[in-house]
């Protein structure tokens, strides 16, 4: 009984967001929006949960924890489902506005990222331009 308990204290699995009541780890707002909330997981399974995708990115510019297991990221068409971050595809634009102001939003599924960029305009992004596009503007700020 006690191994069973000891390895799912351990897992390496997201917590359900509990919208409206968790908060963000990196701005301490309430997590409301489950088409922009964000999540990573330690290799030592510890939740980190975001209401947006742009604050767990500066959060991991500054990562001095376990390494994470799982970066995750709500699917804008999937509202509340969980992605892999690093395999989503991404879109900013002016008009899907993001809890904090980045306009960013990101998709499992490509094609529908791309559906979306063709009827609301944007500009597309990979995982890694997104890190790169949010550091300028946090250097930038300061």
């Amino acid at each position: 009984m006690l191994v069973a308990l000891l390895f799912t204290a351990c897992s390496v699995e997201p917590d359900p967001i509990n919208y409206g009541a968790d908060a963000c780890h990196f701005c301490r707002m309430t997590i409301v929006d489950n088409q922009h909330a964000a999540q990573i997981v330690t290799a030592k399974g510890k939740n980190y949960k975001y209401d947006a995708i742009e604050c767990m990115v500066h959060d991991l510019n500054n990562w001095d924890r376990p390494e994470a297991a799982q970066i995750l990221v709500a699917d804008y068409t999937t509202p509340g489902v969980l992605s892999d971050a690093i395999k989503a595809s991404y879109l900013i634009s002016k008009e899907i506005p993001s809890p904090m102001g980045a306009y960013l939003s990101a998709f499992s599924d490509k094609g529908k990222r791309d559906e979306t960029h063709n009827s609301l305009g944007g500009d597309k992004l990979t995982w890694e331009e997104v890190k790169t596009r949010l550091n300028k503007k946090t250097i930038a700020k300061n």
